[in-house]
């Protein structure tokens, strides 16, 4: 039977909200993707001894921490269920693009504070100013759909597999770096103050809708 709209903004919604208060239970993929970041950062700032780093460098490392510690994090998008053995039950009683969905807004808002985060940590600890805030806004919520979309469907495909640890940044890697090229860039120029190619903006949201689509039709022949 088809559902509604509402029926299925419904469905969505009860998934974040399982999601939401299962982590807030477990805490456990979130607290690896944090643990990651901060780690990652404090590591590179060590490792750069308060040299004077570039800002295409800067950009770039930002991205790197960005990637690793969402995937510490979203491999394990579809653990509970997988480990309870309910993965098949949810499916039956909620729509297959509901689960999808729901699993992908949870996992942005992950994203979304981890990015919180990271980005206060990151500026003081390798001295870097930000001319255009809203500019690295954009990019940053942009990126992070990508991501969220991408990690989302990866993680079902991987979901079976028994080193996925391994295999799932293997898998997300080329699928994401379409985003994380022009991301670099308009990142470069929120540091330094630069003019932007509005292009990158384009490619970037059009990424994203093309990912969306196609892990919304892909999901659905997923066991």
């Amino acid at each position: 039977m088809k559902l509604s709209n509402f029926q299925l903004f419904e469905q969505i919604v009860a998934i974040v909200r399982k999601d939401f208060l299962l982590g807030m239970r477990r805490r456990a993929s979130f607290a690896a993707m944090l643990m990651f970041s901060l780690t990652a950062v404090a590591s590179l700032s060590l490792a750069a001894g308060g040299a004077i780093i570039d800002e295409n460098l800067l950009a770039a490392l930002l991205w790197v921490v960005i990637f690793f510690a969402a995937s510490a994090g979203i491999a394990g998008t579809f653990e509970d269920e997988a480990t309870a053995g309910t993965l098949a039950t949810l499916k039956l009683y909620a729509a297959p693009q509901a689960v999808l969905f729901g699993k992908m807004i949870f996992t942005l808002i992950n994203l979304a504070a981890l990015t919180i985060f990271l980005l206060p940590i990151f500026f003081i600890l390798f001295d870097c100013n930000v001319a255009q805030i809203l500019l690295l806004a954009v990019t940053i919520f942009f990126g992070i759909i990508g991501i969220s979309g991408a990690g989302t469907l990866t993680a079902a495909l991987t979901v079976s597999a028994t080193m996925k640890g391994g295999l799932f940044p293997i898998l997300l890697f080329p699928v994401t770096l379409p985003i994380f090229l022009p991301a670099i860039q308009l990142t470069e120029a929120a540091f330094t103050g630069a003019n932007f190619s509005a292009e990158f903006l384009v490619e970037m949201t059009a990424y994203d809708l093309i990912l969306i689509i196609v892990a919304s039709i892909l999901y659905d022949y997923l066991d």
